[in-house]
Order: structure tokens, then sequence, then C-alpha cells
């Protein structure tokens, strides 16, 4: 804090550094003009001994003299009436120009730091304690990166009590619902998926997280709520891989061998040849395929 507050103050006078002095410069306008004023009156002093130095040599008459002298004396008045700041504002002192230099200088500092502390992030300052969640599994890690089941689940209740706070907020419940299932709490994780279905029932994906849940807190089984999920995914969107996967998986089950073959190499189709899934499910369809073959054998 103390290094914060030792930074601003150095900006700060850097920035007075710019602003002071050409105001106070201005500030001693004053004698300057007072200083132009008295010039000039001398050089009107030095017209009019010419004038009559002119006069005595004969140079020129006593009306020339009168008019010249007074054409002199007029725009001696004009000179000093335009330069000129009323008596009071002439003799101010010096000092009391610089006042509102002073003012600046002092009230720019306040003004910021009044600024700050109404608009500025006072808690970042300082390491912020066990504040609000901002997001899953984003605090709490250990210097290896990777969550703590304490950290984890704090982050995950701070969350809970949010949603509870602020229901219709779909994006908060599929974060909450995959944070359940990344704990392997699908009762809950189900629970949290069916509340972001029934504010977002058109998003493929979730809908597809949202029958895994169902059928890993049913015991793994895909049949009857968790496929028509994922079928209405489907609908939704006929290429979702997570459908597609579930799909194949829920006609496996049913020993529909054929059908599951055909979900998994529609993903086979969009997988990098190389990839740990193209070969999970290659070997997935071949199991699939060598089932296939004994049922038909059996046939």
């Amino acid at each position: 804090m103390i290094l914060f507050w030792l930074i601003c103050a150095s900006f700060v006078a850097i920035a007075l550094a710019f602003v002071l002095p050409p105001l106070l410069q201005q500030s001693g306008k004053g004698d300057g003009e007072q200083s132009k004023e008295e010039a000039n009156i001398d050089v009107y002093r030095g017209q009019l001994s010419e004038l009559e130095t002119d006069l005595r040599n004969g140079i020129v008459s006593q009306e020339q003299y009168e008019q010249d002298r007074e054409e002199i004396e007029r725009r001696l008045l004009d000179d000093v009436s335009n330069t000129a700041e009323p008596t009071d504002k002439k003799s101010k002192p010096a000092a009391a120009g610089r006042v509102p230099v002073y003012a600046i200088a002092l009230g720019i500092p306040i003004i910021a730091v009044a600024m700050y502390l109404r608009v500025g992030d006072r808690a970042a300052l300082s390491p912020p304690p066990n504040g609000p969640f901002q997001a899953p599994f984003a605090a709490g890690s250990q210097s290896n990166g990777q969550m703590t089941q304490q950290g984890m689940e704090a982050n995950v209740a701070a969350l809970a009590k949010r949603m509870e706070e602020n229901p219709g907020d779909a994006a908060g419940w599929i974060m909450l619902g995959r944070s359940y299932a990344t704990m392997e709490r699908y009762s809950e994780a189900r629970d949290a998926y069916a509340k972001a279905a029934a504010i977002k029932s058109d998003d493929a994906d979730l809908l597809a997280d949202y029958a895994f849940a169902v059928a890993m807190a049913n015991g793994r089984q895909l049949q009857g709520q968790p496929l028509d999920l994922v079928r209405k995914a489907l609908k939704l969107d006929p290429e979702n891989l997570k459908a597609l996967e579930l799909a194949g998986t829920a006609e496996f089950q049913a020993k529909n061998y054929k059908q599951a073959i055909e979900y998994w190499q529609r993903i086979l189709a969009k997988t990098p040849p190389n990839s740990e899934l193209t070969q999970a499910l290659t070997q997935r369809i071949d199991e699939a395929k060598s089932l296939a073959g004994t049922n038909a054998s059996k046939n």
C-alpha cells in the first residue's frame, strides 16, 4: 500500500512539474506588464521632450506644438488604458497572484485521490481475501497448478450460493453442473443441468451434458430420460459430437451394434487420425463389429 502511494506521489510530482511553471510565469505577469507600461511612458516623455526642443529651436510653431502635444498625450492615455489593469489589481502583490497556482498544486492530488477512492478498485491494492466466487476452479490451486479438493469445494459452494440468489442465470447453472460433474457429484450435476435446460432448452451441448449426468446418476444407464435428451440434442444439432457419442453408447447398451457403429463412425470422420479419441473409438467400433458378428452367427 505504501509503495502504491509513493508511486502516486511521484506521478503527481511529474504532472505538477509540467503544470506549475507556466502558471507561475503567468502569476508574475503583472510585474512584466507594469515594466512595459513604464517603458511606454518613458517613450512618450522622450517624444514630449523632443517636441519642446523643436519648439525652442523654432522647428515647430506654437500651434503645431500644442497639436502634437495633445496627440502624444492622447496616445499615451490610450496606451496606458489598454495595457494597465485597475489600480487595485495592478498593485496586487505577486504572492497573491500565485494563490490560484498553489490551489491547483494542492487540488490535483486531492481530486485524483478522491476520484480513485470513488471509482477505483481499492481491493486491487492488496491481495484479495477469500472473496466472492469468480469461476469454478479459479482459486485455491496448488503451486503445481492443480486444484485442491478443498479449494474446489469452496468455489463450487460459492457458485451454488450465487445461483440461489440468481436462479435465472442459465450460464451459471451450466457452470455449476459441469463443476459437479467434474467432482463426480452426478445427482447435483443433474439438478443443475435441469434448471439450465428449463431456461435454455435449445442448446445441444447442454442437453448432451444433462443426459450424461442423468445417466451417471442412474448407474450409467442411458435408456429412458438420458436417451430422450440425446435424441433432442441431435435434432437441434445432428453433428454434435457429445450427443453422437452418447447415442452410440445407448445403442451399444441396447445391443443395437450396427446403429452404435454408425454413430461412432460419424464421430471418427471428424477426429484427427492419431488422436486418443480416434484410438478409443476404433477399439469400440471393433468391439461392436465383433459382437455384431457373433450375434449374426448365432442367428
